[in-house]
């Protein structure tokens, strides 16, 4: 009888062991997904303190303009611009500054200068040195010739730009 009983006792244990482990997996899953809510519930935390503080710095700066309006004006007598103080060009600008002095210096304008490039234009390689245009089965084709330029125009890019500046007086 002795070996009967033992082989239930095994059976029991095995079945107790089981339902011990399902509770062990089923209690894992419930503190996975409770730590999960917790974490998203914390994102939802500081999302909402960024907004607050957001809020919170948009209402000191407007409230900081309006003292400052208050200032511009009670202190300070500043406005806003009004749509006459606009001018529509350069030269209304330049009319409302002072004429130069006695001592005044003189105004540098700058330009720039590039050196002459010898083969400029499509027609270079059809005029001669001599200034003569030459003629016959030697000319080359208007493609052959748009080739040969852009060619030649990427291999020789435009020498260096020398700045000019002059002082006048």
């Amino acid at each position: 009888m002795m070996v009967g009983g033992s082989r239930v006792r095994q059976i029991g244990w095995a079945i107790v062991l089981s339902v011990c482990f399902g509770l062990l997996l089923a209690l894992t899953f419930k503190v996975n997904a409770v730590k999960s809510d917790v974490r998203l519930t914390e994102r939802e935390i500081i999302a909402v303190q960024r907004a607050k503080l957001m809020l919170e710095t948009e209402f000191q700066t407007r409230a900081s303009q309006q003292q400052l309006a208050n200032w511009n004006a009670v202190e300070f007598g500043y406005g806003a611009p009004r749509a006459d103080q606009y001018l529509e060009s350069e030269t209304q600008l330049a009319a409302l500054g002072t004429p130069w002095g006695i001592d005044a210096p003189s105004p540098v304008r700058v330009a720039l200068n590039t050196p002459p490039r010898e083969d400029t234009g499509l027609l270079a390689s059809w005029i001669a040195e001599d200034g003569t245009v030459s003629a016959g089965a030697d000319r080359p084709s208007h493609r052959d010739l748009a080739a040969t330029d852009l060619a030649q125009r990427l291999a020789h890019p435009t020498g260096a730009i020398v700045g000019v500046a002059e002082v006048t007086r």
